[in-house]
């Protein structure tokens, strides 16, 4: 899996509270846009979020699915990459200090024509877009208001 981490000034439970938040997900994920429904036991494994992906005009209808979930500790997803196939992404959470959170996003391409490119030509792509991801998610966690348990 193709990696990137941020520490964020923020326990934990703030920033799961913000992943578990499905209707945040087209604020901070690069390429996901409008969030049309979100299931109502997300962030449950099997849940899901139904967005539209690409840029306007190109966009298509798409499905992200949980796959594997540890409340306030990790969320996998299973994602698409648009047109390039299926991807899996892994978002976990340690603690960094009294206050802070290192982020690790994970990625790689599961099926379609994605999957046949090299993990160096994926990291091309990919690492800058999770890294955009993570700084939106941290703009998201850092300056919210607050939430109840986070």
């Amino acid at each position: 899996m193709i990696e990137v981490s941020r520490v964020m000034p923020a326990r934990p439970e703030r920033v799961y509270a913000v992943l578990a938040d499905g209707w945040s997900y087209a604020g901070w994920v690069v390429g996901n846009a409008h969030i049309r429904n979100v299931d109502a036991s997300w962030p449950a494994e099997g849940s899901r979020i139904h967005h539209k992906a690409g840029l306007w005009p190109l966009q298509v209808p798409d499905v992200s699915t949980v796959t594997a979930v540890a409340p306030g500790r990790m969320i996998e997803l299973a994602a698409r990459l648009w047109v390039l196939g299926r991807a899996r992404v892994r978002i976990t959470l340690t603690s960094e200090g009294e206050h802070g959170t290192r982020v690790t996003m994970a990625e790689e391409a599961v099926s379609g024509p994605a999957s046949h490119l090299p993990t160096s030509v994926q990291a091309l792509v990919l690492k800058p877009r999770n890294a955009e991801a993570l700084a939106r998610l941290a703009d998201i966690v850092v300056n919210r208001g607050p939430r109840q348990g986070a």
